[in-house]
């Protein structure tokens, strides 16, 4: 109770300062603590409705959304502090709001939204709706939901196609879930999600030996090459992979739906378009049979020079 008392006196003390800029009309102002919502509140909102954007979506390391566009608006970190002091009429969050704040912001008879992760393009369509229409303008929701579509259809395999068998590949070999938004994409557009195929779940870790023992036509690595735990995604012996491209994937495509999409289409059918314009290889066709086995990969034994070697992409 006394902290919330403070947390209120912080609110009245605020009204004898400059009032943050407040949006007029009818619409209700909003702070946004979840980058995957600032980039479609960004979009949806009018100037000076959306009052506060997560700090995340300032940092290019975990942004869905341009920097330029992010560094206009205020940036919160999203404690009950900050929130307050802003006074909007809506909070949006995830559903990892911390309790305090929380407790804080009901307190306060301030409404939160929590979205939930979107683990799949319906699933993401829903959600931008859902934030377009909070924000009272439902008809930029449908601009952006019809820009997934178009981005999707675009981004289609050719009537016939085979599936291109490929690895999604994360921060220290770790390969999404089969109910993720990125899985959906690679099924849209002409992919196999082969740890999928395999029974991998979400966050299981793919070892360097299982992907060398029988790789797939395609490896999106999706990590910092460059960090110590993102080595394996660049070690020296997927080179010997010959008939295995590996693409780089922007982590940032992986973390949020809605206009995330449209550039996660462009670049999985880029890479389409490279591995569909070679021939066909043994190794690809190989790796389908594997992963859709109930085989166990073969473990194979690395060098020592070869484990501690850096990147090499």
């Amino acid at each position: 109770m006394r902290g919330l008392a403070l947390l209120a006196g912080l609110v009245l003390a605020s009204c004898t300062q400059a009032p943050a800029a407040q949006a007029p009309g009818p619409h209700p102002t909003l702070v946004s603590l979840n980058p995957c919502s600032d980039a479609v509140l960004a979009e949806v909102a009018d100037p000076g409705q959306l009052l506060a954007i997560s700090s995340y979506s300032r940092n290019a390391a975990s942004s869905s959304m341009d920097l330029a566009k992010a560094r206009q608006f205020r940036a919160v970190s999203g404690s009950a502090e900050e929130v307050l002091a802003l006074r909007p009429d809506l909070v949006i969050s995830d559903q990892f709001l911390p309790p305090a704040t929380a407790s804080a912001l009901a307190g306060l008879a301030i409404p939160v939204e929590r979205l939930p992760i979107a683990s799949s393009v319906a699933e993401s369509r829903a959600q931008v709706m859902r934030l377009a229409t909070l924000a009272g303008h439902p008809e930029r929701g449908h601009a952006i939901v019809a820009r997934i579509d178009a981005a999707l259809a675009r981004a289609v395999p050719p009537s016939g196609a085979s599936p291109i068998a490929a690895v999604v590949w994360q921060s220290g070999g770790i390969v999404p879930g089969p109910k993720s938004l990125i899985g959906d994409l690679l099924r849209r557009t002409g992919f196999r999600q082969i740890s999928a195929v395999r029974g991998m779940k979400q966050a299981d870790v793919l070892s360097l030996e299982a992907m060398l023992a029988d790789p797939p036509q395609v490896i999106f690595a999706a990590g910092n090459a460059l960090g110590n735990e993102d080595r394996l995604l660049a070690h020296p012996a997927l080179s010997g992979l010959k008939n295995t491209r590996r693409e780089r994937f922007e982590p940032a495509l992986l973390w949020c739906g809605g206009p995330t999409i449209v550039r996660a289409a462009e670049r999985l059918a880029e890479v389409r378009g490279k591995v569909s314009g070679g021939p066909s290889t043994s190794s690809g066709r190989a790796g389908l049979a594997f992963w859709g086995s109930k085989q166990t990969p073969l473990r194979l034994s690395l060098s020592k020079p070869a484990r501690n070697a850096g990147p090499n992409l």
